[in-house]
């Protein structure tokens, strides 16, 4: 079985509107949100062995700020160009490169690509957005990443900042 955690970025800072959207950081909320986040994840047992991120400098950021509450080596967080704004399609591209030594993997992207592809994912549940620091799980009934999008695969949960946990 293999375990993906989809996350999205923290939320960003907007207070500059000539700055490239690559180089736009957290603001305060996002940065309080994603360690509250990974805690979440701590306390469901879920802690990615391996950490795949866009480059962008607020995926960037949230990677590492939630890696640090997971006590993972921030220089071990993989960075993949194909992830900033990407579609779809290309997390299956992302994927299929994770050696099969892993069996929980976290992908932190963008919208609306990350919303799509956990559509894509499962018929069990449909979501109009996943909110900033959102967290979209499933678990595939595969030994191998290469064969991911063949699996049958089951929903674990959908979280986010703003959601109860109760």
């Amino acid at each position: 079985m293999k375990t993906l955690l989809l996350i999205r970025h923290a939320k960003s800072n907007w207070n500059n509107p000539d700055m490239d959207d690559f180089d736009r950081p957290l603001n305060k909320r996002g940065k309080q949100n994603a360690p509250e986040m990974a805690s979440r994840l701590l306390m469901r047992g879920m802690v990615p062995e391996l950490i795949i991120s866009s480059p962008a400098k607020r995926t960037r950021t949230t990677a590492k700020i939630m890696a640090k509450e997971w006590k993972y080596p921030k220089q071990a967080i993989l960075l993949e160009e194909e992830l900033y704004l990407c579609y779809a399609s290309t997390f299956l591209k992302v994927i299929t490169k994770i050696d099969d030594d892993f069996e929980a993997v976290a992908i932190f992207a963008h919208n609306p690509g990350i919303t799509d592809f956990a559509n894509y994912l499962t018929q069990e549940i449909r979501i109009d957005n996943v909110p900033t620091t959102g967290i979209f799980a499933v678990q595939a009934d595969t030994n191998s990443w290469k064969d991911f999008d063949r699996a049958a695969k089951k929903f674990l949960f959908f979280d986010y900042p703003k959601h109860e946990i109760g």
